[in-house]
């Protein structure tokens, strides 16, 4: 009995102090932000986000945050493909690369791009002569938004491939399927719960970088400036209640997309 009781004293302390501590990690900052947004009153809130130039970053990281997903959801595919069906030389260490965006501070990858890409750099000046810039233009954010979330569709799509029977694919070649028929037919529809959980995580953190973009991004209201740097922008500027408005719009947006990953891996178990 001493033991029973010990083992549920110790299950309800260990379930407690891990409950505790998600409070006090997640759901206190996040009821903060609400608090303060809602604090001045329902008419404030809207005013905030009335403002032209919050109202403008916030449509253009959606824009930017979903092209630069749908790069992802088709290389992400593409590379996954070739990591789970092909053997190579450096097969390993390619592999080991896909996770470098998720140990390198984004500080340092927007570093990466600007020198890469930058008007000093070969890639940058070739660029120039041509007439068209990507350092502090929209395609320079496009790209840092790929680079931070690149794992995310590959480790989605990863395990669904190794988990495919190639029983399945046989019994429909000797059917008489051709290859594109057994790719749209058998192979994608296993694939495509992790293209959609992937491309939504990589969705919802594109909205949310900051570090790789502040580098590479214009900050040109209405044509560079995107709605973290924004509010970064906001709260250097004492303006925690614009800033915390736009906040309160991108974590209900990503919440949303959460509920949908939660849903399209659920539905993913039952099929």
């Amino acid at each position: 009995m001493n033991i029973i009781l010990r083992h549920k004293g110790w299950t309800w302390g260990f379930r407690s102090t891990v409950m505790l501590y998600f409070v006090l990690l997640v759901i206190l900052p996040l009821l903060g932000v609400y608090y303060h947004s809602f604090s001045l009153g329902f008419h404030s809130l809207i005013e905030s986000l009335s403002d032209p130039i919050a109202w403008k970053s916030v449509l253009l990281t959606l824009e930017l945050a979903i092209f630069s997903t749908l790069i992802n959801v088709v290389v992400g595919t593409m590379i996954g493909w070739v990591l789970v069906r092909y053997q190579f030389p450096g097969k390993a260490f390619l592999n080991s690369l896909v996770d470098l965006p998720f140990a390198l501070p984004t500080a340092v990858g927007g570093l990466m791009i600007l020198l890469l890409l930058g008007p000093g750099s070969l890639i940058g000046s070739a660029a120039e002569s041509l007439g068209f810039e990507i350092v502090f233009h929209q395609p320079a954010i496009v790209i840092a938004m790929v680079f931070v979330t690149f794992p995310f569709v590959i480790r989605a799509v990863q395990p669904l491939l190794e988990e495919l029977e190639p029983s399945e694919e046989e019994a429909a070649r000797t059917l008489g399927a051709s290859g594109p028929r057994v790719f749209f037919k058998v192979i994608l529809p296993s694939m495509l719960p992790g293209m959609i959980s992937g491309g939504m995580l990589a969705f919802s953190r594109a909205m949310a970088e900051f570090g790789a973009v502040v580098l590479v991004a214009g900050n040109i209201p209405g044509r560079t400036l995107i709605a973290s740097v924004f509010i970064y922008g906001e709260v250097e500027s004492d303006n925690t209640a614009g800033a915390a408005a736009v906040s309160i719009l991108l974590l209900t947006l990503s919440f949303t997309v959460l509920w949908l990953i939660n849903w399209v891996q659920s539905k993913g178990k039952t099929i």
